[in-house]
């Protein structure tokens, strides 16, 4: 019997890896394991926790130069005397904003996500792009289309 999702899950990760997005290769191959396991009763509790995990995650590793003394407090406090990083500061909070839009649409409108990893893949492949912001491309799209 044809399974069409696993066939867009194999198409998916044929595409990402010619790309050399190997974030989500990783992501699907992992994703197309659990589908064909047991471990497929897990799907509820990844798609309820899967994002919060993710940013946790991507959170350690931004903060880990704070934690490890790589990136010191005085480096840090010296970002509020130069106008380079007062910008960088004011753009990281208009990025979190509009990534929390992007996770607000994301749970709303699930089929938002086929077209943001596509979208994603091509960037990645014809335009020398880097896999990042997902959450942020949705989040501009909910401010394209009025929606939170």
């Amino acid at each position: 019997m044809f399974d069409m999702t696993l066939f867009i899950l194999l198409v998916l990760t044929g595409m990402s890896y010619f790309s050399h997005n190997m974030t989500v290769t990783i992501a699907l191959l992992v994703l197309i394991v659990v589908r064909m396991t047991p471990l497929n009763a897990l799907f509820p509790w990844i798609e309820k926790q899967g994002v919060t995990v993710g940013i946790i995650i991507l959170t350690i590793g931004v903060i880990a130069p704070i934690a490890s003394g790589t990136l010191p407090g005085s480096t840090l406090l010296g970002s509020f005397l130069h106008w380079k990083s007062l910008l960088a500061i004011a753009i990281g909070i208009f990025v979190a904003w509009v990534g929390g839009r992007g996770v607000s649409l994301m749970s709303s409108q699930p089929t938002i996500v086929g077209g943001l990893l596509i979208g994603t893949l091509i960037g990645v492949s014809l335009f020398r792009g880097v896999p990042v912001g997902p959450l942020i491309a949705a989040g501009l799209v909910s401010l394209f289309i009025g929606k939170m």
